[in-house]
């Protein structure tokens, strides 16, 4: 390996731990967010990462936002519904979302801002097509079954000895106050409760909180988790990724009581920790074919 190569190897770690705080500097997020994407997309091929499954992929490039703040809120914003990527703060979804994207863009052999956005669209919306608020996957368990379908990912949690789990979600058609499309749309509320209505008749698979201890070897590396909870309207409080490590299947969230992007301890450990959670489901990302 030449010097210059050398130095552009250390050099992207450094620069994801200048970039992580990059909003308490008045930074343009969106300007921080393609160079973040670059970055990764570079890193991958630096290192190989390009050439692995995307599971052990999806943990390489998870790895590299540990740390970054934790946002609520950034899909949101004014005007229509548009594909919003911001890579300088995340929430447990976007954690997900975007690591399991920027894979599938790497995987595709592809390093775009533009493929970036095509895969997200693919991803958060009804069938891949974004048409207005409500053709988002609001709800973990639409999104579920919607990239079921899309064959994005493959639900493992029946195999791993699930329970099946019920749906019924109600949250957002009683409480359209916390979305603001919905209380400048009052159409908007009546499709997001036939979207419920139709969730309410489906169901999924539950590993239950005191069983996760004894499925965790069978967990890998890439694998997304939604927690499930016993609040009343909801179907999933939580989501991480598991990263294996030492033995462990430990899950990389990101963390609205730390504030940041974290490597936690084991997934039974955590679930068992939050008495309003009661198990996990487990999707696993499918193979992705180079375009």
């Amino acid at each position: 390996m030449d010097r210059r190569s050398f130095i552009s190897l250390v050099a992207i770690p450094f620069v994801f731990q200048n970039l992580r705080h990059s909003r308490k500097k008045n930074s343009d997020p969106q300007a921080t967010s393609r160079y973040i994407y670059s970055q990764a997309v570079r890193r991958s091929r630096t290192d190989g990462w390009d050439k692995l499954a995307i599971g052990p992929l999806m943990g390489h490039i998870a790895e590299l936002f540990v740390g970054t703040p934790y946002v609520g809120g950034t899909l949101e914003g004014d005007g229509p519904e548009v594909c919003r990527i911001d890579l300088t703060g995340l929430d447990c979804v976007t954690l997900f979302e975007n690591v399991l994207n920027i894979s599938r863009v790497i995987k595709h052999g592809k390093s775009s801002w533009e493929d970036l956005v095509k895969e997200v669209s693919f991803t958060r919306y009804r069938r891949g097509l974004l048409k207005d608020y409500t053709s988002r996957l609001h709800y973990t368990a639409d999104w579920i079954d919607d990239n079921v379908y899309k064959k994005v990912v493959t639900d493992i949690t029946r195999d791993l000895g699930g329970d099946i789990y019920p749906i019924n979600v109600h949250f957002m058609s009683e409480n359209p106050k916390y979305y603001r499309p919905l209380t400048e749309d009052s159409s908007m509320v009546v499709r997001i409760s036939e979207i419920e209505e139709s969730l309410a008749s489906t169901s999924r698979h539950l590993v239950p909180k005191d069983r996760i201890a004894e499925i965790e070897h069978l967990l890998e590396t890439g694998d997304i988790v939604a927690i499930a909870t016993s609040k009343e309207g909801l179907d999933y409080a939580h989501t991480g990724l598991i990263i294996r490590a030492g033995g462990q299947a430990r899950l990389m969230h990101a963390s609205s009581q730390k504030k940041k992007v974290i490597l936690d301890g084991r997934v039974s450990e955590y679930v068992a920790g939050v008495r309003t959670h009661i198990g996990i489901s487990v999707v696993r990302p499918v193979a992705v074919a180079r375009s």
